[in-house]
């Protein structure tokens, strides 16, 4: 046996060559003895070849197998130059007299079956292999990256330390102080040294993305006509913010262009990092609304009897994390910085008939806005129609005291406003006939009219206005059904 040596800084080509030498075949003298062996033909040597076991046939020389498997070791060094590998070749020696060996033959099988198989480590997951590299070192390394994605190099080295410290108590985190806890993998990982073939190595960087996303090809889908996200990430098992998180830039009000293309690899982590930390922030502590009810006050008057004051406090949290997201938060210490100051409003809950309480009911029993305030025709709508109620009573929005009621040369026919002695006035317009009369009294709900189509009207509906301290607003921020 032999030990062929390749020149690299740290490491080493080993290709074992074993010679078995055997007794010759056995030589069959012909009748005439020792004047016959001397008038034969010479004796010559074939080789059988065996590559780890397996024969692959014979050759007249040794040295046209060991061109081929140089050829192949060369080849491979050109772009692995730092990996070990190892090929045992056996050479069985016959003496015959004849050769019957076929090097052509031989060195195809040679080419069909030679394999290198490099010295690697093996990155393994709950006893399974998952991926390659070239050494223990480099192994180290990937799995030190899989956790420098989510936590910095520093954060890691201090932990280290204090891993090593075997520090019993922490202090208390300062404010908006954060503290590593423990850095892990999510599955149980060994490092272990296999021989494999070569091309299943490889480097730490494409190690680490493998590990991540559980492929190193991304799939990609070219935008098409009438695509939407919704049904992108539907075709290709995922959600939307799935598809999001595996585009950068890409958001929900992204406009697509046909033939953009769009990465949908299906994410499927090898292992993930977990990373416990400790973390104390500064928080607000939001006031709270308190409303106070005061009988002697009209009800829908509000008053404000003090204002709110948010407080804040500092609190610790321990976090669990899984690839950067958050899978459980508990909460371990508090302190308050400042209380929090209630704003206290004081309401109204005397019921006055004159005055409205701050809110309007719908004033028609049922139907629908068949026209909304503002432009049309050229002028401006300055309320909202309703039309088709179930009957055609006409109701006070609110109480109030009516203030005008009766015929209008102006367009709304018989109309009626009523003023809700809190800022607010209603105006109701094109009714066929009037049921009360000004300076009357009126409750939230009172019957004041008949619905028609009296004044400008092309059909039976309501035509109702809001005004608010004298200025038009839309009934519609108002009304309530």
């Amino acid at each position: 046996m032999f030990l062929l040596n390749t020149i690299s800084k740290t490491k080493k080509l080993i290709i074992k060559t074993t010679i078995i030498t055997t007794l010759a075949a056995s030589v069959v003298a012909l009748s005439n003895g020792p004047i016959a062996l001397a008038t034969s033909s010479p004796l010559t040597t074939d080789y059988h070849v065996y590559l780890n076991g397996t024969y692959i046939g014979n050759v007249t020389d040794k040295a046209v197998v060991d061109r081929v498997i140089n050829d192949k070791v060369d080849e491979f060094k050109k772009s692995n130059k730092d990996l070990n590998f190892g090929s045992q070749v056996e050479y069985i020696p016959e003496q015959v007299f004849n050769s019957s060996a076929n090097d052509l033959e031989t060195i195809q099988n040679l080419k069909n079956t030679f394999q290198l198989q490099a010295e690697a480590a093996a990155i393994v997951i709950d006893g399974k292999p998952a991926v390659y590299v070239a050494d223990k070192n480099t192994a180290e390394e990937v799995i030190k990256d899989l956790k420098l994605k989510y936590v910095s190099e520093n954060q890691l080295e201090e932990l280290e330390a204090r891993k090593e410290q075997a520090t019993k108590t922490l202090p208390p985190l300062k404010e908006n102080e954060t503290r590593l806890l423990d850095v892990r993998l999510s599955k149980n990982v060994t490092i272990e040294a296999e021989n494999i073939e070569p091309d299943q190595i490889l480097s730490a960087s494409d190690a680490v993305t493998f590990l991540q996303k559980g492929t190193l090809q991304e799939k990609k889908y070219a935008v098409q006509e009438g695509d939407a996200l919704e049904s992108i990430a539907h075709n290709n098992g995922l959600k939307i913010p799935d598809l999001l998180a595996l585009n950068p830039g890409l958001t929900g009000a992204s406009l697509l262009k046909i033939g953009q293309e769009i990465n949908v690899t299906v994410l499927k982590p090898y292992v993930e990092v977990v990373v416990e930390k400790e973390v104390n922030q500064k928080e607000v502590i939001a006031y709270a609304d308190q409303v106070v009810e005061d009988s002697s006050m009209p009800k829908g008057e509000t008053k404000e009897k003090q204002q709110g004051q948010n407080g804040s406090r500092t609190v610790t949290y321990n976090i669990s994390e899984q690839n950067g997201v958050a899978v459980k938060k508990m909460q371990t210490s508090e302190q308050i910085l400042q209380q929090p100051v209630n704003h206290i409003v004081i309401k109204g809950t005397k019921a006055i008939p004159s005055r409205g309480e701050g809110s309007f009911g719908w004033p028609t029993v049922g139907g629908y806005v068949s026209s909304q305030m503002g432009y049309r025709w050229g002028k401006m709508h300055k309320g909202i129609d309703i039309a088709r109620p179930s009957n055609r009573t006409i109701k006070a929005a609110d109480n109030g005291v009516v203030v005008s009621a009766g015929y209008d040369n102006g367009g709304y026919g018989n109309k009626v406003i009523i003023d809700h002695k809190n800022g607010f006035r209603t105006l109701y317009g094109h009714m066929s006939s009037i049921n009360v009369k000004v300076g009357q009294t009126v409750s939230k709900g009172t019957a004041v009219g008949i619905m028609g189509a009296t004044g400008d009207a092309t059909g039976v509906h309501l035509h109702f206005e809001v005004f608010k301290n004298g200025s038009l607003v839309n009934p519609l921020s108002y009304l309530r059904r």
